[in-house]
């Protein structure tokens, strides 16, 4: 057996490893599907995010050019929270916004207060902006970067590992369309085509003095200007002050009839020379080059998203204050804080300002040891804008229960098959070993009486008996050893049967006096020769099944084995009880003898058993006593137990079903 166990360990251990090495590859398997699930929903959150930001670009890069300066859907206030006011950066650094349409003072009229303080001071707001921009204007670089090749390797060498630890990176190619945009809207610069009335409107001061627009008749002494020229509003002044004016600063003024029109820049009358005569405005056209966004901080608040607007080498800036506490607030609103996925993950949007990184928001739930991470660093112009999400509760796969229900289903039945193979390996050497020790008994059994006999006879044919007493004790003992060999040759020969099935019981219906009193009768003078007392105690004369030889055949071995390991012992007494139990009759054989071990209670009923100690090696047996009375119940339709008794020795009980007629 020793060989045995040690081939079901190293088959066990030999089964353990590949199955091991299975679970572990299908758990990494899980890790990295898992992994590669919460990335593609933190993708798809930044990309929601990054749409939403390109909308805002884009919405900004399709306006007209004139209507930061005139009035238009940004003259009143923004509707976002988010969104300070909208504004033009003028070439020499002054400011105009379509806020101040409402205040601006129209010919004749008097100039209104400001209708509503909160603009007011919008604009005010607006000023400081324009200031601080005015020193800051000039470190924005220019928005036309090529990438050096160690840039390009670099994000190659990025996009080919990340797309190791994606799924869709082992089926397709995403080199094309993972490729990270430089911008959010218009890559390049465009070049468009405006009327002369919008680049009057584009260059239109904020606020014209009211006398300006008075009659040449209301100007009284003023020099007069010939109706149809142009004249620097700036030269007419110097000319009545005799100051001179420079380039920069001129801008031309149209006299139509009696009266002044709109101002027209400088730049008409540089231009083109149709422009001087004031009938053919409408019909110039322009080339304007409008660049894309661009970002710069003007404070820890503030950030200005401008373009650049550059039309007959004058540069002008338009755009937008954006406040970026709100902005970023209302992205992760917008965006995160009522996903399911804010419950186990936090998202965390930093700016980047002089080189230093701040973290603006931080929401979500907090993670101690993160397990997942992923940074997103926006396109321009929110390049200074950062993303990052990050969890150490990562959702698990429904996959993973499935595998370890599986994998504990399996490892149980891998288990309970090395142990019914072990079982039944021992069993069958067990079997073996009784088997052969039967072998052994059998032939000890069957050698003691023939020896006996032959030794009986031998005295007998040389007349050493000297009385007919002595020759009677010797017939006696002959017939006696006579009716062992015959009865241990037939339980052997009726196992044989039973074992091929080729026994058949005859049942029939009775109360068992018959079996009861034709066991005394063969068993009377072997129970008186070896001291033993013999009870029977039957009140019911219950009928059931049952086959009369069978039972009889039963009893004897019973009453021997009894005998048998019993008559050394001071008492000898043995017991046949016979009583009804529900609706089985119960007969039940005691003894007074050594009783059985309690760990050998189920096994005596064993082929072939024998219980291991001194007794069982000094006392003669086969074994296949008890074996032969199981088998005999079991083919009756009954059962066998044995139990030892309160005192000394045990009981064999045999249950048998009750029929009546």
């Amino acid at each position: 057996m020793k060989r045995i166990k040690y081939f079901m360990i190293i088959f066990f251990i030999c089964l353990s490893i590949p199955l091991g090495y299975f679970i572990l590859r299908t758990h990494q398997s899980l890790d990295q599907e898992e992994m590669a699930e919460l990335r593609y929903f933190a993708d798809t959150l930044f990309y929601e995010m990054e749409k939403e930001l390109s909308a805002l670009v884009l919405k900004e890069e399709g306006r007209a050019i004139e209507e930061y300066t005139s009035f238009s859907g940004l003259s009143a206030l923004p509707e976002e929270n988010y969104i300070l006011g909208y504004f033009q950066n003028n070439p020499d650094g002054s400011f105009q916004t379509p806020l101040a349409s409402d205040i601006i003072a129209l010919p004749d009229s008097k100039k209104p207060d400001p209708k509503n303080e909160e603009i007011k001071d919008v604009i005010s707001q607006l000023e400081d902006v324009n200031r601080i921009f005015n020193t800051r204007r000039a470190d924005v670089s220019e928005p036309f970067e090529v990438s050096p090749p160690e840039k390009v390797l670099l994000e190659k060498v990025l996009t080919e590992k990340e797309e190791e630890f994606t799924l869709a990176g082992r089926y397709l190619d995403l080199s094309r369309s993972k490729k990270k945009k430089d911008y959010l809207g218009q890559e390049k610069k465009r070049v468009e085509n405006i009327t002369a009335d919008q680049a009057i409107k584009l260059s239109k001061q904020e606020q014209v003095p009211a006398e300006l627009f008075k009659t040449t008749k209301e100007r009284g002494a003023e020099p007069e200007i010939p109706a149809g020229e142009i004249a620097d509003k700036d030269a007419y002044d110097a000319a009545a002050s005799g100051k001179s004016v420079s380039d920069f600063e001129k801008y031309a003024w149209l006299e139509t009839a009696d009266e002044f029109s709109a101002p027209a820049p400088a730049i008409l009358k540089e231009s083109n020379a149709r422009q001087v005569t004031g009938r053919d405005l409408d019909t110039s056209v322009f080339r304007v080059e409008v660049d894309p966004m661009q970002s710069v901080f003007v404070s820890d608040e503030n950030v200005v998203f401008f373009r650049r607007i550059v039309i007959n080498d004058r540069v002008y800036r338009q755009g937008f204050v954006l406040l970026i506490h709100r902005f970023l607030n209302h992205i992760t609103k917008s965006h995160f804080t009522n996903q399911p996925m804010s419950k186990f993950t936090s998202l965390d949007l930093s700016i980047m300002k002089d080189g230093i990184r701040q973290t603006i928001v931080e929401t979500g739930s907090w993670s101690k040891d993160p397990k997942f991470s992923l940074n997103h660093t926006f396109p321009r112009p929110f390049a200074f804008l950062n993303a990052r999400l990050i969890s150490d509760n990562i959702p698990r796969s429904p996959g993973r229960q499935t595998l370890n229900i599986m994998m504990t289903i399996m490892a149980l039945v891998i288990l309970m098959g090395l142990f019914a193979i072990y079982r039944s390996v021992y069993a069958i050497v067990g079997l073996a070993e009784r088997r052969s020790q039967f072998v052994s008994s059998v032939t000890h059994e069957l050698k003691t009486p023939l020896t006996n006999i032959r030794m009986y006879i031998e005295m007998l044919e040389q007349k050493i008996a000297s009385s007919p007493e002595r020759e009677q004790d010797y017939f006696r003992i002959l017939g006696s050893e006579s009716s062992r060999l015959s009865r241990l040759i037939n339980n052997v020969l009726e196992y044989s049967r039973l074992e091929k099935k080729n026994r058949r019981l005859e049942l029939s219906e009775g109360a068992f006096d018959d079996v009861i009193s034709e066991v005394k009768g063969i068993m009377c003078e072997k129970l008186r020769q070896e001291g033993f007392e013999f009870d029977v105690e039957n009140t019911t004369h219950t009928s059931f099944m049952y086959d009369r030889e069978v039972m009889i055949q039963v009893l004897i071995n019973l009453i021997e084995n009894s005998m048998k390991f019993g008559k050394n012992n001071a008492e000898k007494k043995i017991a046949l009880v016979l009583e009804p139990e529900a609706s089985q009759m119960k007969i039940s054989l005691s003894d007074t003898g050594p009783g059985i071990p309690k760990h050998a209670l189920k096994k005596v009923f064993d082929d072939f058993f024998r219980v291991d100690n001194e007794l069982t090696r000094t006392t003669g047996g086969t074994g296949i006593g008890l074996a032969l009375v199981n088998k005999f119940v079991k083919a009756m339709g009954g059962r066998v137990e044995a139990k030892n008794n309160k005192g000394p020795g045990c009981t064999i009980s045999i249950f048998l079903p009750i029929r009546n007629p």
